[in-house]
């Protein structure tokens, strides 16, 4: 097949090119390609680029089954995303070689999505889960709540160290958080809510902070609320710690004001910042102090979600809709480029899990790739998005 006309979008830039594409691979790249017994796909200036990367995906109701997986990895092809990490404090957790083994034959016979799996370090009971064994069998990256205590916070530093995998972390205090609902605040407050403060995060990104600087060890911090966290850990990166921060797309374009009217979509974890540290955050995005960017996919059956705030689960749905939504409200509203977009969704993301991805070349899989046509909109019919009935620009064609 040769793609003529399209526009090669990666880190490095943009380029009009035309790609040849054999056996399942990029075979080559150029201005022009002469159409020889090819049957020829005019781009019309469609953008080639490399698929997405998600390392924060949870399964509909955080069950752990086949089914759902396979309905996870449609959603992402959907999205444009063609690797996702999958949340590991599903039910039941990844937390032993059992489960493991489950996860994995779940995931066998998807061939367009990439689908890994992080394992929970810590099992319900607080104890340590066999960590070396789980990570020599596959899975990609340990995942860590600071609800662990020191002890056991340094015992899982030193795997990480002695293994060389970077720590997903996910900073929360326990104490802190049992009774909240969202961002302690005049939201909360007008709602009658219980609030979970920013203190909960901020004092638990300080204190993995300096784990990371006395093991050398590399931590990825997970879906950071928090425009004081965002700082501490650009400090830090600044001293030569190997520390980074996810935050989502809902982080930087929605406050706690969208849990108004008892509004279940906006119930997050980590909840919804306020307007103010909102703005932070998406001023962090654009000078580039946040690394990676993720969609915080949960989906909820309605009976976990239509029902009173205090008691509706966690999450709301975005992974289908993703590169439309990034490319929507992160690009054509002139926050970043494309190619800065592709950076914190896509290269960085992969070097969090030592992979190598960003860049569009000659040899690689067309799975790897995705046609976004930027001429094409179509409007959100999801209930459970917090951008239903909005309209987004860009449709995802699947090259593999």
């Amino acid at each position: 097949m040769l793609i003529s006309n399209a526009v090669v979008c990666d880190v490095d830039g943009e380029r009009r090119v035309d790609l040849l594409i054999e056996d399942g691979k990029v075979s080559k790249i150029a201005p022009s390609i002469e159409a020889v017994n090819h049957e020829v796909v005019d781009a019309n200036g469609a953008y080639v680029m490399p698929a997405l990367i998600d390392l924060n995906v949870r399964l509909k109701d955080a069950q752990l089954n086949s089914k759902n997986i396979h309905k996870i990895a449609k959603e992402a092809a959907c999205g444009g995303v063609g690797h996702i990490v999958l949340n590991a404090d599903s039910q039941p957790a990844i937390d032993d070689e059992v489960v493991l083994e489950f996860a994995q034959n779940g995931i066998k016979g998807i061939d367009d999505v990439t689908i890994d799996v992080m394992l929970n370090t810590l099992k319900s009971d607080m104890t340590l889960s066999n960590i070396a064994i789980l990570l020599k069998k596959g899975v990609i990256a340990p995942y860590m709540s600071t609800t662990a205590k020191n002890n056991l916070a340094i015992k899982i530093a030193e795997y990480v160290q002695m293994y060389d995998v970077t720590l997903f972390c996910k900073a929360e205090d326990n104490s802190l958080i049992n009774a909240g609902v969202m961002l302690d605040g005049d939201v909360s407050s007008r709602l009658g809510l219980a609030g979970i403060p920013e203190l909960s995060e901020v004092l638990h990104v300080s204190r993995m902070i300096e784990i990371a600087r006395h093991f050398g060890i590399k931590i990825l911090f997970k879906s950071i609320a928090s425009p004081r966290s965002v700082e501490l850990i650009a400090k830090a990166k600044k001293e030569g710690v190997r520390v980074s921060c996810e935050v989502s797309i809902h982080h930087l374009l929605h406050s706690d004001e969208a849990c108004e009217g008892f509004n279940t979509t906006a119930k997050l974890n980590p909840p919804l910042a306020s307007t103010e540290s909102k703005e932070l955050l998406l001023e962090a995005f654009k000078n580039g102090d946040i690394d990676v960017l993720t969609t915080l996919h949960q989906p909820n059956s309605p009976v976990n979600k239509e029902v009173a705030f205090y008691d509706a689960a966690y999450g709301c749905e975005a992974l289908s809709d993703a590169l439309p939504l990034y490319y929507t409200k992160l690009v054509k509203s002139g926050i970043v480029s494309m190619s800065e977009l592709i950076k914190r969704a896509v290269q960085k993301p992969a070097k969090a899990i030592k992979k190598e991805a960003g860049k569009v070349g000659e040899g690689m899989r067309v799975d790897e790739l995705v046609l976004f046509d930027t001429t094409k909109c179509s409007t959100v019919k999801n209930a459970q998005s917090l951008y239903n009935n909005e309209e987004l620009f860009g449709e995802v064609q699947r090259l593999g």
